[in-house]
């Protein structure tokens, strides 16, 4: 079979890395990769937003199956145009992707079906939203309702913070069109969770959990970011909350999408937070999580192209998807003064790593044979062991063999389970 993987992050080169253990798999092409995911697929120098061009590739390719990871191809209908020329494809189809693409429908989605998740407004007048902001109570969440690359999400301390926040995405336009309309919510404590799911529109299959850490700096300071770090499975996550999840919010929202006439075929990525009222939705993805995919699937144990296969043509129910016991470490190494600017082209050293660490690139290249770096977040260092402080323990022992001129991490990914 040849397979194309759209994508050229973390999450592609971790979901590439998994179907090459496939053994009905003999070629795999990315569009548009990065220097990790060139040692494993051909990488084709598309963007992976122009619709037409992907579609042409995968035509005169005859590729057998395409697996689309971002969200912005998701959200442009790039699945709907590959099935409109008789390919098949993994992902959700434009109408159902709207579920991550716009946070008010999102929110509304919610509401209209009784899913627990904050209390929101939505707003698309600057004064408006002012004046709304001026009544609440805070800390309150600001959100771009479009797609933002993970970033559009801006947590206010202070009447003073959001009003700059409020700015920043309704007038400056920090996320560009993404912001036009912004979802105000009010902020929820407690521990979150990411729970991943395979479904074909009427089976759901939770995959094994993670949690993600997505402020720049240790101890949860800083900027919001794509994500700095992740582990799994999530230790609080209890068989009691699981059955709470799935009857309460996995199974409502599968079915609530079906209601819309958006039937959603894919992966859904629920981000969960535990409250003292219960279980509730921070957010939804259109696909994979990125790092989540990067602990997720280093443990799963059943052929990936068998279970994308299983939701393209809605047969999850008959497969049986089995993972790996013990815990898996994500630490992400990001470039100096990620999330706001910083420099590329730093070259990347790599001494010698434990035979069973895992690099996800994110953000590399090659230039004549030499490692640089190419984006915020540059490498995923991935480790499995018997539990998460053993995979811990090795991640950050390996990190000390990298390094590049300003990288940054965090120091403190899983520490609370040590």
């Amino acid at each position: 079979m040849k397979v194309l993987v759209v994508g050229s992050g973390g999450r592609e080169h971790a979901i590439i890395w998994s179907l090459n253990k496939s053994k009905r798999i003999n070629k795999i092409y990315s569009i548009s990769g990065n220097a990790g995911i060139s040692e494993l697929a051909e990488c084709i120098n598309i963007n992976p937003c122009d619709i037409e061009k992907v579609c042409e590739f995968a035509v005169n390719n005859k590729i057998d199956f395409t697996v689309v990871a971002p969200d912005d191809p998701l959200a442009l209908g790039l699945v709907n145009e590959l099935e409109n020329r008789g390919l098949k494809a993994f992902g959700p189809r434009k109408e159902a992707a709207i579920i991550e693409a716009s946070k008010a429908f999102s929110k509304d989605l919610m509401k209209k079906y009784n899913i627990p998740t904050a209390d929101y407004e939505i707003f698309d007048v600057y004064e408006d939203a002012v004046k709304y902001l001026e009544k609440s109570k805070m800390p309150i969440v600001l959100k771009a309702d479009g797609l933002a690359l993970g970033k559009g999400v801006l947590i206010c301390e202070t009447l003073a913070e959001a009003k700059a926040g409020l700015k920043q995405i309704m007038i400056d336009s920090a996320f560009g069109e993404a912001g036009k309309k912004v979802v105000i919510e009010e902020f929820l404590t407690g521990e979150e969770v990411s729970v991943l799911t395979f479904t074909d529109g009427e089976t759901v299959v939770p995959m094994i959990t993670s949690c993600d850490h997505k402020r720049a700096l240790d101890g949860d300071k800083g900027l919001n970011t794509g994500g700095m770090g992740t582990f799994s499975p999530c230790p609080f996550y209890s068989k009691q909350i699981e059955e709470e999840v799935y009857n309460n919010i996995l199974i409502p929202t599968i079915n609530a999408m079906n209601n819309e006439n958006r039937k959603f075929k894919g992966v859904l990525y629920f981000g969960l937070i535990r409250t003292k009222n219960g279980m509730k939705v921070i957010e939804y993805n259109a696909r994979f999580g990125d790092p989540e995919t990067q602990v997720i699937l280093p443990m799963l144990k059943t052929d990936l192209l068998e279970i994308f296969e299983a939701v393209a043509d809605e047969k999850l129910k008959d497969i049986n998807i089995e993972w790996e016991k013990g815990g898996c470490v994500c630490v992400m190494l990001a470039s100096g003064g990620y999330p706001k600017s910083y420099k590329k082209g730093k070259q990347i050293n790599i001494g010698n790593l434990d035979n069973d660490i895992i690099l996800f690139h994110s953000g590399t290249k090659k230039e004549n044979g030499i490692l640089k770096t190419n984006g915020g977040r540059v490498i995923g260092v991935t480790a499995k062991a018997e539990t998460i402080t053993k995979a811990r323990e090795k991640v950050y022992k390996n990190i000390k063999q990298i390094d590049f001129e300003d990288m940054q991490f965090r120091n403190d990914i899983g520490i609370k389970y040590q």
